[in-house]
């Protein structure tokens, strides 16, 4: 672990510049994802990559360059590229950074049982193979697959404030995808979308429950196969963590980025209904909404100590009682706007720069278990684990569809609906917000796969979240 720190410090230390100040960001990333499918098992696909990146403030202007060769001559012809482009730039600049203060910060991170070894790929396709034989042998079913990703990331920052930071971070992804046909229908249903990733061992694989998973996952899809479709209508909306992980995601964590707020990402993904203004005014949620940036949790996907700036992580709450707070900016987005914010300028690898991503974007516990919370609905449905979605690019109007449903009459779960969607604005919808389940109905979830930027950077990013409902949704099904 960390083998080139000791050669990338010494080389560090070595390099020329005229800059005042520079910061080197090495990243290696190695991952493998193993699937069967059907019974048979897939050849594996295996990625590997490495490099560094160098950045420079010259005269209050700030650049970079990136390179694969991390000799002392690859590092120093990055630093010179970078140093050429800052002159370029300087003319045009619209900010000097001479101010913008750096971190000087020493630690490691490491995640939860980094020091556990992980099993062979051979072991792992077993444990793939026995949970694909496992899912039971009917016609209706056609397609199935179990499948298990595995990343891990070391991470080196030197500056020349004296920072030094390291990180070591292990990622894993189990999953089960089956298909049902009948003829006329299809249906899917998964272990949790593509939804499923914490940091860790082969415990995450336990605590998602991975081995005898597949063949609960097979029946119910067929359950869905037989099942009616979603009535159409307004409803109260019980949305269980699988699901609330997309809605956090889509209609609180992109918006809440300060730089989309500030218009860099109007033309590709989009812009953002919140103003900056609006920080500290705006009623973003109902009086039971607490939402928190929370990089504390060692196993959730975006828990780490610094972000790729070199900025400390600590948890933040972003919207409190309801009332927004916090937008989701990095230290040069706070310069930019002079707004507070929080630590989370990420980058998906060496060769791209930091921008303000979301991390581990969590809403807080409430004080409803989830018979109360069920207990509480008169006219409702459960809904779970996402399916598909659809939002506008403000991040606002949204229609989002999941793989399975419960009716909810008189406060008691009744049958299963199959094609539950519902539809609602962003700026209203969490303020519909009634109830909010506890701490045993709180799961530790996330996606792998968030993408933004130009070129594109796709990242990991956590959420927590417990089950909630939202009163007076409009929902449907499949055919509306």
């Amino acid at each position: 672990m960390f083998e080139h720190h000791a050669t990338l410090k010494k080389h560090f230390s070595a390099l020329r510049t005229n800059a005042q100040f520079f910061s080197l960001r090495y990243v290696r990333e190695s991952g493998r994802y193993l699937s069967v499918r059907k019974n048979v098992a897939e050849p594996p696909h295996l990625s590997h990559d490495e490099g560094a990146m160098l950045t420079v403030r010259l005269n209050g202007v700030e650049a970079y360059a990136a390179t694969n060769d991390i000799s002392l001559a690859g590092l120093q012809a990055a630093l010179e590229r970078a140093e050429q482009q800052a002159r370029q730039i300087k003319p045009h600049a619209l900010l000097d950074l001479r101010e913008q203060s750096v971190s000087s910060d020493v630690a490691d991170y490491l995640s939860p049982d980094l020091d556990q070894p992980f099993p062979s790929l051979s072991d792992c396709y077993q444990l793939l193979g026995d949970e694909s034989a496992a899912v039971p042998r009917d016609e209706r079913l056609v397609s199935w697959d179990v499948s298990l990703g595995l990343t891990t990331v070391e991470q080196i920052y030197l500056n020349t404030a004296g920072a030094e930071l390291r990180q070591a971070q292990r990622f894993v992804f189990p999953g089960v995808n089956v298909t049902a046909f009948d003829g006329n229908d299809s249906q899917t249903r998964t272990l949790g979308g593509s939804n499923f990733g914490q940091q860790g061992g082969f415990d995450v694989i336990n605590r998602f429950g991975l081995i005898g998973a597949a063949p609960r996952v097979a029946d119910e899809a067929l359950q869905l196969l037989l099942a009616p479709n979603t009535p159409q209508g307004a409803r109260d909306l019980l949305l269980m963590p699988d699901q609330m992980i997309l809605q956090i995601h889509e209609s609180i964590g992109h918006p809440l980025e300060l730089d989309r707020i500030l218009g860099d990402e109007r033309n590709y993904a989009g812009t953002s209904f919140v103003k900056a203004s609006d920080f500290g005014h705006l009623q973003y949620g109902s009086n039971l909404l607490n939402v928190t940036f929370d990089p504390d949790i060692p196993e959730q996907l975006a828990s780490y100590s610094h972000d790729d700036d070199g900025t400390r992580a600590s948890k933040q709450y972003l919207i409190r009682e309801g009332l927004l707070l916090k937008p989701l900016g990095g230290a040069l987005s706070q310069f930019r706007a002079n707004l507070p914010g929080v630590a989370n300028s990420r980058s998906s690898g060496w060769n791209r720069p930091p921008i303000d991503r979301m991390a581990n974007l969590n809403i807080e516990p409430g004080d409803k278990n989830f018979a109360q919370l069920v207990g509480g609905i008169e006219h409702g449905i459960l809904m779970s684990t996402n399916r598909s979605w659809s939002i506008d690019d403000a991040r606002n109007k949204f229609q989002f569809a999941c793989e399975w449903g419960r009716l909810i009459e008189n406060g008691e779960l009744k049958g299963m609906v199959k094609n539950p969607n519902y539809r609602a604005i962003s700026a209203q919808f969490w303020r519909k917000l009634s109830a909010v389940g506890d701490a045993s109905t709180f799961k530790v979830l996330g996606t792998p796969n968030c993408g933004k930027g130009e070129p594109n950077q796709v990242i990991r990013v956590g959420h927590a979240s417990p089950a909630c409902v939202f009163s007076n949704v409009d929902v449907f099904g499949g055919d509306a």
